[in-house]
């Protein structure tokens, strides 16, 4: 797969999780915040009004610390396949 391929799938998976309307579960949100922080390279400090969730924005960002971005595209779009297979 191209990097140009990869860009393409990264957003169509990207869009497709904006576009759900249902709640999804919170370890899979999580999963899905570190993956895309890390493969758009957005280096901002996690943040929320509840310091607990602040604290597990940043372990899961910790957790994606030795991967590069392209690995980061290329998880965050298996997650969103395999969701969306066994959602149900």
């Amino acid at each position: 797969m191209t990097s140009e391929e990869l860009d393409i799938e990264f957003k169509e998976a990207v869009d497709r999780i904006n576009e759900y309307t249902e709640p999804f579960p919170a370890d899979f949100l999580l999963r899905l915040y570190a993956f895309y922080k890390k493969a758009t390279n957005d280096y901002s400090r996690p943040s929320s009004s509840k310091p607990l969730i602040t604290a597990f924005k940043t372990n899961a960002l910790f957790q994606t610390q030795n991967i590069t971005p392209e690995e980061a595209k290329k998880a965050y779009i298996e997650l969103v396949k395999n969701y969306f297979l066994y959602r149900k």
